[in-house]
């Protein structure tokens, strides 16, 4: 009996040093480069990066309060004030205010402390940020124009909640398996863009997360556990989508699964110039639905060249079980 206690008693210290453990070096400053870019007030430059908050880039879906999302899904145009959140295992993760107000924006920040956060997942104070923003590899001429744009828009005071780390989340982060985001390459200084297979690879991985959303994913550990492209990744139902659930579908030119295998690229074009059918759905199509066509035909042509994965996703929109009928 005695030797039983002490076992117990031994476990008991040990689980208790390690949750210390967690709680005091979970938020230790994390260290990363600062990208050398500098903003620009060239009208062209922050075109660009307007074009890509509000298009491909879909950061407008995130950074507006969760009451004008449908709004800006629809073409309002507003400053990129916060207020997004999203609540799984490892924490409660809010998109925080993107305009140049010095007290609860981004105007306090200097470039390379912005610049840091995109590339290397890292915020301003040395904190752990949630791959939410697939942007490591951006080249150079896109991060300057986010950057850009971000400081030409109208400072709004909105004060943010801070994201909340769950405990999980913090033995996550503390054993290294929540880790920052970095650059899979040497980020590019820029890319021509053009309607090839190069281009499309760039912005299906890099700028509008094609791959994000349609690889399964785990979302304690928010690694990818299944092939890219190939779908497979749920989404649970929300406030938005009224009780129903999605889960994105194959895009890989497989002939009997792929769900785009028989489009064609005036198709592919057109479904994405026509916007969502399904209300609530993850997919932000109104951003989408303004991707130039140069660079839809570019994203076509990098779906149509991956290798083809048998996967068949039986449905893509289900409707929360308590709500089926009996």
């Amino acid at each position: 009996m005695k030797i039983f206690l002490r076992i117990i008693g031994v476990v008991a210290i040990l689980i208790v040093s390690v949750i210390i453990f967690i709680l005091i070096t979970w938020d230790n400053k994390i260290d990363a480069p600062y990208p050398d870019v500098k903003s620009s007030s060239d009208s062209v430059v922050i075109a660009r990066g307007k074009y890509l908050v509000f298009g491909p880039a879909h950061c407008a879906t995130c950074h507006v309060p969760m009451d004008k999302i449908m709004e800006v899904e629809n073409g309002l145009q507003m400053p990129l004030s916060g207020g997004w959140e999203i609540d799984i295992p490892p924490g409660v993760f809010r998109a925080t205010n993107l305009t140049p107000d010095l007290k609860t924006g981004i105007g306090k920040l200097t470039d390379g402390e912005i610049a840091r956060t995109l590339r290397y997942s890292v915020g301003s104070d040395g904190r752990y940020i949630a791959p939410f923003m697939p942007f490591q590899d951006l080249t150079d001429e896109d991060l300057v124009a986010i950057i850009s744009y971000l400081r030409s828009q109208e400072p709004v005071e909105h004060e943010m909640k801070k994201s909340e780390i769950s405990f999980l989340g913090k033995a996550l982060i503390t054993f290294g398996i929540l880790k920052p985001e970095v650059p899979k390459n040497t980020p590019l200084k820029s890319i021509e863009r053009d309607s090839t297979v190069q281009y499309g690879g760039y912005l299906a991985n890099y700028v509008a997360e094609c791959m994000g959303c349609h690889t399964e994913r785990d979302l304690k550990t928010t690694e990818f556990i299944g092939p890219p492209f190939a779908g497979g990744f749920e989404f649970e139902p929300n406030e938005q989508s009224e009780g129903y659930g999605f889960v994105s579908p194959n895009l890989t030119p497989d002939p009997e699964t792929g769900v785009i295998y028989s489009w064609d690229e005036d198709r592919f074009i057109n479904r994405f110039h026509s916007g969502s059918l399904v209300k609530g759905s993850p997919m932000p199509w109104g951003a989408f639905s303004r991707i130039n066509d140069l660079e839809l035909k570019a994203i076509y042509k990098y779906l149509r060249s991956l290798k083809p994965v048998s996967r068949k996703i039986e449905k893509t929109v289900y409707l929360e079980k308590e709500k089926l009928p009996e």
